[in-house]
């Protein structure tokens, strides 16, 4: 009998220890699945945020190159837009001019000059600069030539500039890209100043540099570091490394998306420089040319100091005219 009362007493445990597991495992599994709701709710809100500010950036980039938007006006070697389509090499003229550099508020000439070229199945970027003071004949303005290739801007704007390169050394230009040194100054000093090493050991301005020695330089330390020429012992040659080496920095420092949504930054940019690159066009070099960057080939065109008629002419002989020209003829074959 005493068989029979613990039966069910034992029967009846079992019933409420199987209930209370049942309890148990209906609470795990809830705190589970509301712990995967949790989870799921945060990735979702971290989407939503990388959505946002992608969407911000996105607008400001595309405010900013649509500001910066200025037809060359200048009958192009090539369709620079069949070019993108088709993911071929494509070149672009960088172009600094001195309007607004120290004060100055005049149209200013180019003081830097350099043909880059992008080729996808190479992998390479090949930058040239060329001499502001090279001796050049003007397409469109014969009454003024010879003349220095820089007063090619001063004359006929990017248009003369575009003109001059393209028949000078036989090389398309399928863009342009023109930025105001003293716009350079505002836009480091928007990107918390840019670090450079110095090649060689100068004074100027009041500013010292050590060879070797890196410096963390605002706008204004910057743009003084790239002016200096004539205690250079490379003169010109040596102020246009010392530009590239700012304008690298610079767009180092440009890439990162708080400087993509810095919209001081990108006023300064937008205010400071003008080319004919659509939006489009710069998100079709930023999908299809990315890799370029993976081999650098600096060069420069070599001259030799000549006075003509009262002018101080950078001459460029025709051996080494040619030679720029195949280096960019061969950067530009797919």
């Amino acid at each position: 009998m005493s068989d029979e009362n613990n039966r069910p007493l034992n029967n009846n445990n079992d019933d409420g220890m199987q209930r209370q597991e049942h309890h148990h495992h209906h609470h795990r599994h809830h705190r589970r699945h509301r712990g995967w709701k949790i989870f799921w709710s945060v990735v979702g809100i971290l989407v939503l945020v990388a959505l946002f500010f992608a969407g911000m950036a996105w607008h400001n980039l595309k405010s900013t190159t649509d500001d910066m938007y200025s037809s060359a006006g200048a009958t192009k070697s090539r369709d620079a837009q069949k070019v993108l389509d088709q993911k071929k090499p494509v070149s672009i003229l960088l172009l600094g001019t001195d309007t607004g550099a120290l004060g100055r508020d005049y149209k200013g000439r180019t003081d830097t000059i350099m043909v880059m070229t992008l080729n996808p199945k190479t992998k390479t970027t090949t930058i040239v600069s060329l001499p502001r003071d090279m001796k050049v004949n003007l397409p469109d303005y014969p009454q003024y030539s010879p003349a220095k290739i820089n007063a090619a801007y001063t004359y006929g704007g990017v248009k003369e500039s575009i003109n001059t390169i393209q028949d000078h050394f036989n090389i398309p230009i399928d863009y342009y890209v023109l930025v105001n040194m003293g716009g350079l100054e505002k836009a480091i000093n928007q990107v918390g100043g840019v670090d450079v090493k110095s090649p060689l050991t100068f004074d100027y301005e009041g500013y010292h540099f050590e060879k070797g020695e890196t410096y963390h330089m605002n706008g204004k330390k910057a743009l003084q570091f790239s002016r200096m020429r004539y205690d250079d012992p490379d003169g010109d040659y040596g102020r246009q490394q010392r530009q590239r080496l700012v304008i690298m920095a610079l767009l180092k420092k440009s890439v990162s998306y708080k400087t993509v949504l810095n919209r001081s930054f990108l006023r300064s940019v937008s205010d400071n420089s003008q080319t004919d690159l659509t939006f489009n066009d710069m998100m079709r070099l930023a999908q299809s040319y990315r890799d370029t960057n993976e081999h650098i080939v600096q060069d420069h065109a070599q001259g030799r100091g000549q006075n003509e008629d009262g002018q101080a002419f950078e001459v460029v002989p025709t051996s080494e005219q040619q030679r720029i020209t195949n280096l960019l003829q061969n950067s530009l074959k797919n």
